[in-house]
């Protein structure tokens, strides 16, 4: 902070009278789904709060911590990933104890700076309140943090032009956010349009010959590849499923299982140390995240692969998870490597000259939703290898399939370097908003302001008088009961 004299070191407790909230109990219905707006870290972000996920009533206000604050009081998050979060508040609320909530003195400040104040600071909060299991800031440490505070009338005009340069930020982050958003939609059209046949229309008006593939081939290779590892051939357990519409006449629509050799993993004993921390690959299903795959997170032994259920797959297979946590189930992954897998992901071999592993990749990114919505399983929707074999899929002759992979990455690549420069932007604006109110609190942004108004930051306007001011506050506060009165 450079040398201003005309901005006065204060605590927080000095501008603002602080307290927090509570939680009436939750076992009391006549608590809950009030008038009464009940403010959460968790609603904190808006630079105006107008309304809270829950209310409650004025029975939980007399019978709980729980205290009304006024329109214009100035909220903070204390706990969790949430510290430093900050709103004004745009009615009158009530916070649960994970706030802390400064209403600001009359005359010395104003709810804008004090939220600027507060966002300014949120870096340092986050710093302090590391250490514990829980970050977390007390009340104590806010009301005894100390800020420069300029003349009340520089202050507010510091606000407003915080108000005109982040609402700019704002709407260029919207922009850009929206950008990456048409981005992914055009994603999703180019692969709607791949698997479809869309794609590649002018191409097969330009390649009229082609055949389509024979599915007794296909199952001719896959017969003479078991042949030759002396396994035998699986049977298929498939089920009933809609057939695609719309395919071109050179196009097939078959079955995964009709085209793909589909494998299910297994998991080496973890209390044989022997199994693991070899050499061969090993694939979980969190590793299965749309992507190419040239490594694992762990490794297994011959040993382990020897006495496991589990397959060794050549590059180019493709992996699918069946099974995962969030978003994992249903996405899809290129082998770079040789690797074995899990029990949670398929691994999808290509039969070589019949399909490309990228077109069936790009056929089960484009098909991620539709996939998740397949499966079965009491509590969790999961696939199983008959669930993936009998999945849906559009077989189109290999030149084809060639020229469709040619034309999505392509576009893809397109996409990708737009999408680079968008996201590069967006953290220049991200760090823009704190390069803002870091000028805005070393009073750069009113250097030509103070240079205009000098009698506004003189005499009774002064840093001085406003430090008699606030001595004068202090002596004459009050402390606040436990009643529904609204905060002074």
């Amino acid at each position: 902070m450079r040398e201003l004299t005309t901005w006065t070191l204060v605590s927080l407790k000095d501008i603002a009278q602080w307290g927090s909230g509570g939680t009436p109990s939750r076992k009391n219905a006549s608590y809950y789904d009030g008038n009464i707006p009940w403010v959460k870290t968790g609603d904190l972000g808006p630079r105006v709060l107008n309304n809270s996920n829950e209310h409650i009533t004025e029975e939980a206000i007399v019978k709980s911590s729980a205290k009304l604050f006024p329109k214009g009081s100035v909220a903070i998050a204390m706990y969790g990933a949430t510290i430093g979060k900050t709103s004004i508040l745009g009615m009158e609320a009530t916070t649960n104890q994970a706030c802390a909530v400064g209403n600001p003195v009359e005359g010395v400040t104003v709810s804008e700076f004090l939220y600027y104040l507060l966002l300014n600071a949120r870096d340092s909060f986050i710093s302090l309140g590391k250490g514990g299991a829980q970050p977390n800031i007390s009340q104590t440490l806010i009301k005894d943090y100390e800020v420069y505070l300029p003349p009340l009338a520089e202050q507010k005009v510091v606000a407003e032009k915080l108000d005109t340069l982040l609402a700019q930020v704002e709407a260029t982050k919207a922009r850009l956010e929206s950008t990456l958003e048409t981005l992914k939609q055009f994603r999703q059209s180019v692969l709607a349009a791949a698997v479809s046949g869309k794609l590649t229309e002018d191409w097969r008006s330009q390649n009229p010959s082609l055949d389509s593939i024979e599915l007794s081939e296909v199952g001719a290779y896959w017969a003479e590849q078991y042949k030759t590892s002396g396994k035998r051939l699986p049977k298929l357990k498939l089920h009933e499923t809609e057939a695609l519409d719309g395919l071109p006449n050179t196009w097939l629509d078959t079955k995964i299982g009709h085209v793909f050799d589909v494998h299910v993993g297994a998991t080496p004993s973890r209390s044989n140390n022997d199994y693991w921390g070899g050499g061969v690959n090993w694939i979980s299903s969190s590793e299965v995240a749309f992507c190419r795959i040239s490594s694992t997170k762990e490794t297994i032994t011959e040993s382990g692969l020897n006495n496991t259920s589990t397959n060794l797959h050549p590059p180019g297979t493709v992996m699918l998870a069946m099974i995962g946590q969030g978003k994992t189930r249903g996405q899809a992954a290129i082998l770079d490597i040789e690797a074995c897998h899990n029990q949670n992901t398929a691994a999808l071999r290509v039969p070589e000259g019949f399909a490309v592993s990228e077109f069936l990749y790009f056929f089960l990114t484009k098909q991620y939703e539709e996939t998740r919505r397949v499966g079965g399983g009491n509590n969790q929707k999961a696939l199983n290898k008959s669930f993936v074999q009998s999945l849906q899929f559009p077989l189109p002759p290999i030149e084809e399939q060639k020229e469709i992979v040619k034309c999505v990455e392509k576009l893809f690549a397109g996409a990708d370097a737009t999408e680079q420069q968008v996201n590069q932007a967006l953290e220049r604006v991200n760090n823009l908003t704190q390069s803002i109110l870091a000028k805005a609190f070393r009073g750069e942004l009113t250097d030509q302001w103070r240079k205009e108004n000098p009698e506004l930051i003189s005499g009774e306007n002064s840093a001085e008088a406003l430090l008699k001011k606030l001595k004068a506050d202090r002596a004459a506060a009050k402390p606040k009961g436990k009643t529904r009165k609204v905060n002074a």
